[in-house]
């Protein structure tokens, strides 16, 4: 019997879909340093995981679909002591940030509407629209540019009308890059003029490098007049090292887009329970536990950096923030590198796994040269799988006559 289109057109996660051929090659008793996911390796805050371990209650039972009180109100916390005033009121939680950019397009688009976005992007956000019916209108940024939005005419010729939001990362996967405040105004003041959302991906906010700063979208909105016109998705994944703890979060000022988020969340039920009372007890520690996180992955940034520049051939535009880069690389096919590193190369015994480009674009052909790289492992085995990757690329081009 034949599929749902929905079924058959939802796309792989390039980060994932080699997934089983590193697992037959680490069979074959091969390592593979894993530099296609974004899972850090710095230890979670020791408070979320007491805090765990003295849960208890008799009955794990279900919780409010919005979230537990005490969770929501720390994420509002958050939020107010980085200048903008969020009631808990506002703060919806969600089984992590992937269902909070679920939700948001759900509740802003029916099927056959678009959102604008810029390529690359977070590859998931092609299969949150092919779930929800909509469709990514891309906008192509160029890493000679720092991968920064092009001049805000270009943006508003590809509004049309079944044009919903537009929706941006900052610091974005998978370039590192961070809007300056006067593109996320402009980008603001473009939907207001247009009667659009702007939806803002703010999970890695503290991931930013070199003194620059980070814009907040509320930050702008409350400056503008217009809260109302904004959804912020967020996560605790990467803030805490907590991935697999699936707590995410929206926080939007637009009652009807909250009622309808919650409406979604009660066809679930509700969040993980446990995980929100450890992820409440993790933003109590925030201010002592990022500061040396972050300048960890500074250095990892600084040495990723000097390791592509040691492959002849490669580029790549210097990030600002986040903990991934997107080089390119001298291949005529980054999937076909990405499974021959996996396939047929080894050095010592060991390897190394990238996430092809292409799959962050949705323009056909885009990407083909471009992998990329998350600096989540320490920093011996980052220097040691640049170096695999360095070989790697020889490899392959001698194999392929380039």
């Amino acid at each position: 019997m034949p599929l749902s289109r929905r079924g058959r057109e939802m796309p792989a996660s390039p980060i994932r879909r080699l997934a089983s051929l590193a697992d037959e090659t680490k069979r074959r008793g091969v390592r593979v340093y894993h530099l296609n996911i974004g899972q850090p390796d710095i230890p979670t805050p020791p408070e979320m995981l007491d805090a765990i371990r003295r849960f208890r209650e008799p009955v794990l039972a279900y919780g409010p679909s919005a979230g537990l009180p005490e969770t929501r109100a720390a994420m509002a916390d958050y939020l107010g002591g980085l200048g903008t005033p969020v009631a808990p009121s506002e703060v919806l939680v969600t089984d992590g940030g992937s269902e909070a950019v679920l939700f948001t397009m759900l509740a802003v688009c029916d099927p056959g509407d678009d959102l604008i976005v810029f390529e690359p992007f977070y590859t998931n956000y092609m299969g949150f629209a092919r779930m929800a019916g909509a469709r990514l209108t891309p906008i192509r940024t160029r890493p000679e540019d720092g991968y920064h939005p092009p001049p805000i005419g270009e943006v508003e010729r590809a509004i049309s009308p079944s044009t919903r939001a537009i929706l941006y990362c900052s610091p974005a996967n998978p370039t590192g890059t961070i809007l300056r405040r006067d593109e996320v105004r402009a980008l603001l003041d473009l939907a207001i003029r247009r009667d659009l959302f702007l939806i803002a991906d703010e999970v890695y906010r503290e991931f930013v490098y070199d003194g620059v700063r980070h814009t907040g979208v509320l930050e702008v909105a409350a400056e503008a007049g217009a809260l109302d016109r904004v959804i912020l998705v967020d996560s605790i994944s990467k803030r805490f090292s907590a991935c697999g703890a699936r707590i995410g979060f929206l926080v939007t000022h637009n009652r009807d887009v909250l009622d309808a988020c919650l409406r979604f969340g009660q066809a679930r039920l509700c969040p993980p329970t446990v995980d929100q009372v450890a992820a409440a007890a993790g933003y109590r520690v925030l201010s002592r536990y990022v500061p040396p996180m972050i300048d960890e992955y500074r250095r990892r940034r600084d040495r990723v950096m000097e390791e592509i520049a040691r492959i002849p051939g490669a580029s790549c535009a210097r990030p600002q923030g986040a903990f991934y880069v997107m080089p390119r690389l001298p291949v005529d096919d980054a999937d076909a590198f990405a499974t021959f590193l996996l396939r047929d190369f080894q050095h010592e015994g060991r390897t190394v796994m990238v996430a092809p480009g292409d799959g962050f674009y949705a323009t056909p052909g885009a990407g083909r040269d471009e992998v990329r790289i998350a600096y989540v492992l320490n920093e011996d085995d980052l220097v040691t799988a640049m170096d695999l990757l360095r070989r790697g690329v020889e490899a392959y081009r001698a194999r392929r006559g380039l």
